[in-house]
């Protein structure tokens, strides 16, 4: 498989872009947050100290997602179309975040996507962090994306042997 950041002599390299056809690109990413029960109460009860988490993070996610280009250095700047940050408690310790952008470019939106989930749960933590630095996030992930030349991928989680 050929790795397309590096060149014929595996120096790094931005790809050129310019003949591919521009198409619809979808994408969506999640990552889950897990922390003290008291912690995620305080967050839902809207008691938290530094105001509103979940909003925040959703502003947070919406905002990295625009700069992703700034923080990965192979990126290009996309322009994005749409950005979605939803946040559901998943149980009484677990925040699932997932980002859902769409844009209309020669290159694909799944890094904005990832970065989007990625900061949003960072915002979690940050906000939260003075009464909870046990807080982990885990199951960064690409859960979908659609358009360009290799076409759909969707997110199939392993099933583990001996399991039910």
């Amino acid at each position: 498989m050929e790795l397309t950041h590096l060149d014929e002599h595996g120096a790094a390299r931005m790809v050129d872009v310019g003949a591919k056809e521009v198409s619809q690109r979808i994408a969506s990413a999640q990552a889950v947050i897990t922390m003290k029960p008291e912690t995620l109460r305080m967050i839902t009860d809207g008691t938290a100290p530094k105001g509103d988490v979940f909003a925040c993070a959703r502003i947070a996610g919406i905002m990295a997602a625009k700069k992703t280009s700034e923080l990965i250095p192979m990126c290009h700047p996309i322009p994005i179309d749409s950005v979605k940050v939803d946040i559901e408690p998943i149980s009484e310790t677990q925040v699932r975040l997932v980002s859902m952008l769409r844009c209309t470019h020669k290159t694909g939106i799944e890094m904005e996507a990832l970065t989007a989930a990625s900061v949003a749960a960072l915002t979690i933590y940050d906000m939260c962090k003075a009464v909870d630095r046990g807080m982990r996030i885990d199951d960064i992930l690409l859960l979908h994306k659609d358009g360009g030349k290799s076409g759909t991928y969707q997110y199939q989680p392993k099933k583990i042997e001996g399991a039910l």
